[in-house]
C-alpha cells in the first residue's frame, strides 16, 4: 500500500509540474493563458520599486528553492524524514508550487524597451516557443522519467532498483554542456516585445542560471570525475560549438 502510495503521489507530483510548465510557457510568451508576464495582476496602482522588490521576492523564493533542495548534502538530511523513493517527486512538487507563486504573483511593468513587429516578430515568438522545445527534449535525452521522479516511484513499486548512472552526452548534448538552460535562455530573451517587466524577469532567470550551472558542475565533476572535465574542456556551456567553456 506504501509503495502504491508513492506511486501516486509522484504521480500527482508530475501532474502538478507539467500543468504549471504549460501555463509558464503561455506566461512567457502571452499566449493563451489569462495572466501573462505583461497582463494582469492585482488592481490598482503600485509603486514602481515596490512592484521590483515583490518580482525579486518571489523570483528568489523559486531560485533558492531549486538551488538548495537540489545539492547532495540537502537530500542526505531531507531523506531522513521522507523516504528517498519520493525525494525527487517531492522536490518537482515544491519546485511547481515555487513557480505557481511567481506566476500568481507577478506584477508586470509595461514599459516597451523594444517591440518588434511584422515577419521578425513572428520569428522572434517562434523562436521563443522553440527555446521551451529545447528544454523539453534536453530532459528527454538524458531521462526524463528520472528527472521528474516518475522511474523512482515505478521501480519502487516492481521493487527493482535504479541502475547506476552513466556519463552521457547524446545528440544536444555534443553541442554545449547545458541545452536546457539554453532553451530557457532563449525562450525568455525571444520577446517580439520586450517590456521593462519582461526585462526584469529575463535578467534574474539568467543570472540564476548562471550561478546555477556553477553549482550544478560541482555535482556532476564530483559524480563523474576526469571524465566530466574532459567533456567541459571540449564543449561550451551554454554557446553551441563554441569550443572550451571553463
Amino acid at each position: 500500500m506504501l509503495n502504491m502510495a508513492a506511486l501516486l503521489y509522484g504521480f500527482a507530483s508530475y501532474g502538478v509540474f507539467l500543468a504549471t510548465f504549460l501555463y509558464a510557457i503561455g506566461f512567457v510568451t502571452g499566449l493563451v493563458v489569462p495572466k501573462t508576464i505583461d497582463i494582469g495582476g492585482p488592481e490598482g496602482f503600485m509603486p514602481l520599486g515596490e512592484t521590483i522588490v515583490i518580482n525579486l521576492a518571489v523570483l528568489s523564493v523559486f531560485a533558492i528553492q531549486h538551488s538548495v533542495m537540489a545539492r547532495k548534502p540537502f537530500k542526505r538530511w531531507f531523506t531522513r524524514f521522507i523516504p528517498a523513493t519520493i525525494e525527487r517527486s517531492t522536490y518537482v512538487l515544491l519546485a511547481s508550487l515555487a513557480l505557481m507563486l511567481v506566476l500568481w504573483q507577478w506584477r508586470p511593468i509595461p514599459t516597451i524597451v523594444w517591440e518588434v513587429g511584422g515577419p521578425a516578430g513572428t520569428a522572434l515568438m517562434v523562436l521563443s516557443l522553440a527555446g521551451f522545445g529545447v528544454v523539453l527534449l534536453s530532459t528527454f535525452l538524458i531521462n526524463h522519467f528520472e528527472l521528474f521522479g516518475l522511474q523512482q516511484v515505478v521501480l519502487n513499486l516492481m521493487g527493482r532498483q535504479a541502475v547506476e548512472q552513466k556519463f552521457r552526452t547524446p545528440m544536444l548534448y555534443k553541442a554545449v554542456r547545458h541545452p536546457l538552460y539554453l532553451g530557457f535562455v532563449i525562450a525568455f530573451w525571444a520577446a517580439p516585445v520586450m517590456t521593462a517587466g519582461h526585462l526584469l524577469f529575463s535578467i534574474v532567470t539568467t543570472a540564476y542560471i548562471l550561478v546555477g550551472i556553477v553549482l550544478e558542475e560541482r555535482d556532476l565533476i564530483a559524480a563523474f570525475g576526469d571524465e566530466y572535465r574532459r567533456y567541459r574542456q571540449q564543449v561550451s556551456a551554454l554557446i553551441p560549438f563554441w569550443g572550451k567553456s571553463s
